[in-house]
């Protein structure tokens, strides 16, 4: 079974993200769930995005590095959201890296290595109409990482909410929810 570091979101370690590992942990996978809010969640993803943005984008980057510093090798990197900057940086840099699931978002590839890592399969989640996703050029990371390698998937679904895998916040999506998790299942029963 897979070896999971997960990563939240800008809102926090909500109950949401808290029952989403639950479910990985239920299929015999371990999963790991750093807080880099220090125990801080938010009613509003604004509000979380200005926690972040006061204590520093690159202050929460490091808390997610050194979140993952002492669990060893074969790791499965996730992230929601604010969660995929280091999920997505660790897939790519660091050594032994099994694979990554990138929620919400995708950052180019070129910000953290020239290209993807060969052995590091990737599946990127996120909603066809959701603006921050859609809009704001996730999507078009998305596309280009999968023209780039044969390692990696992009799933969409219908609808334009943000966190919608979240159980514990009103985007919420049942039905999206139920896929992704089948298909992440299935991603890291492969690892």
């Amino acid at each position: 079974m897979a070896e999971v570091v997960l990563y939240h979101h800008a809102q926090g370690l909500t109950e949401g993200v808290k029952s989403f590992a639950a479910e990985l942990r239920e299929a015999d996978h371990t999963v790991h769930l750093p807080d880099v809010y220090e125990g801080n969640t938010f009613e509003t993803l604004e509000e979380g995005i200005d926690y972040a943005r006061q204590t520093g984008f690159g202050t929460v980057m490091e808390r997610g590095l050194a979140a993952a510093s002492d669990l060893g090798d074969n790791l499965v990197y996730a992230g929601f959201s604010l969660g995929v900057m280091p999920a997505q940086r660790l897939a790519q840099t660091r050594p032994g890296a099994k694979g990554a699931l990138l929620f919400y978002s995708c950052v180019p590839v070129s910000e953290f290595t020239e290209t993807w890592p060969a052995g590091v399969p990737v599946q990127i989640h996120g909603m066809d109409a959701d603006p921050i996703f859609a809009d704001d050029g996730d999507l078009d990371a998305a596309r280009a990482l999968v023209a780039s390698t044969d390692q990696a998937e992009l799933f969409l679904y219908p609808g334009k909410d943000h966190l919608f895998a979240d159980s514990s916040l009103p985007s919420y999506d049942e039905a999206a929810t139920t896929l992704l998790t089948r298909r992440v299942l299935t991603f890291l029963d492969g690892i």
